[in-house]
């Protein structure tokens, strides 16, 4: 540990320990409803296009709203907002419960669930970071984004493992159940943060506004090629959605197998949350981000070659541990270049690169292997987020040569 560095200096602000609380149990929730609904559809329809189809669903609101979730988060109350999209998602859940007490015989409701879950995170994910880098200094920033890293992370290790534990207990419905219970808890610890003092955006018409966020990410050439590099890595290289796959087709297991597959990659990443929040500065941090995301692509490979289920573990788990640095300082560049009055809508374009590759990354991974098959299309996927590291390396030196963080813009 760095000498005189606190590691927990964001948690002694009282207001980042209530939002981090709620953060926790709607992260928990979240990943149970992925999980549980991924291995539903798939039970229904047994192709992996359906699976695809469970992102895309998610997706189209998702990234259709997602600057006007951000322009909204600069112009009202934070929190206000941030417990009002979470209620949106929470009735995702509730609707996922009441399907799933009678005789599904299409996945189309599902998918219409999980339409509503993406307008709410539309204004949710925005909101919330936005309203998380409110409660902490700007020197601190990269200390609360390991923390907020470690709670995502480890509800990634919790939400899969029970979400397959519920599953074989009593099926969906005492899993989408539960996520309702969660989304409770977290919309409560939400509304105990108090409201925070922040600087008013400048007047200007509204499509102006909407954009600000754009104009300043493309200025800025260091965050633009940060996003990019997370954007394309995970849109080819992430293969989570074809996880239900693999344990039910290549790999043989059950659903609580099924469960250990889905957290196993945030149990690496909460062991790296572990070891990075003890570090004040990471040094080289573009090299450090660069290489993580080329070794994450590599480990996605050896887990399509894989049989052995224990391997499999391993390599998830290692894969998590490489995201976790990733993620922690993308979010701490996006977080200590961004003016706080551009902070909801800066957030909204880091969360539209993010959801294009989850949500858009889950519908390519399910296209990719019915055309292509399961096991060569996770290993084009990984390659070609190998090629990803390359060209970004070599077309933005700025990133590639970036020392620490918070250094002078780029």
């Amino acid at each position: 540990m760095d000498a005189g560095h606190d590691p927990y200096v964001a948690l002694r602000s009282r207001p980042f320990r209530s939002f981090l609380s709620g953060m926790a149990a709607v992260f928990v929730a979240t990943q149970i409803q992925s999980a549980v609904l991924g291995w539903q559809v798939y039970a229904l329809t047994r192709d992996p296009l359906s699976l695809g189809l469970v992102g895309l669903a998610e997706a189209a609101p998702f990234l259709g709203l997602t600057l006007v979730g951000g322009w909204a988060a600069d112009r009202l109350d934070r929190r206000l907002l941030a417990v009002a999209s979470l209620a949106a998602v929470a009735l995702s859940g509730a609707a996922l419960l009441a399907l799933s007490l009678g005789a599904l015989r299409s996945p189309a409701p599902l998918y219409a669930a999980q339409a509503l879950a993406g307008i709410g995170r539309a204004f949710f994910r925005p909101t919330s970071a936005a309203l998380g880098s409110e409660l902490v200094s700007r020197e601190h920033y990269q200390n609360a984004a390991t923390w907020r890293s470690s709670t995502f992370h480890t509800a990634m290790v919790v939400g899969p493992a029970v979400g397959g534990g519920l599953l074989a207990l009593g099926g969906p419905a005492l899993a989408y159940a539960v996520v309702v219970a969660l989304s409770a808890v977290g919309l409560l610890a939400l509304a105990a943060v108090g409201p925070r003092p922040r600087p008013e955006p400048p007047p200007g018409r509204l499509h102006h506004q909407l954009v600000d966020g754009i104009r300043f990410v493309l200025a800025q050439r260091v965050l633009l090629a940060a996003m990019s590099l997370d954007l394309f890595a995970v849109l080819f290289g992430g293969a989570a959605a074809l996880l239900p796959v693999f344990a039910r087709e290549v790999l043989g297991v059950g659903e609580v197998g099924f469960g250990f597959l889905r957290a196993a990659p945030a149990f690496g990443s909460v062991l790296m949350s572990v070891a990075l929040v003890r570090v004040a500065q990471i040094d080289r941090a573009g090299r450090a981000l660069l290489g993580s995301v080329a070794l994450f692509g590599l480990t996605w490979i050896a887990f399509a070659l894989s049989r052995s289920y224990a391997l499999s573990l391993a390599l998830l788990a290692a894969g998590g541990a490489l995201d976790s640095v990733s993620v922690v300082l993308r979010s701490t560049l996006v977080q200590s270049r961004t003016p706080q009055e551009r902070m909801g809508r800066v957030s909204a374009v880091n969360s539209f690169f993010i959801g294009s590759s989850n949500e858009l990354g889950a519908f390519e991974s399910g296209v990719a292997a019915r055309l292509l098959g399961l096991v060569p299309s996770v290993v084009v996927g990984g390659a070609l987020t190998l090629v990803t590291v390359g060209v970004v390396a070599w077309r933005a030196p700025a990133l590639r040569d970036l020392d620490r963080i918070g250094g002078a813009r780029g």
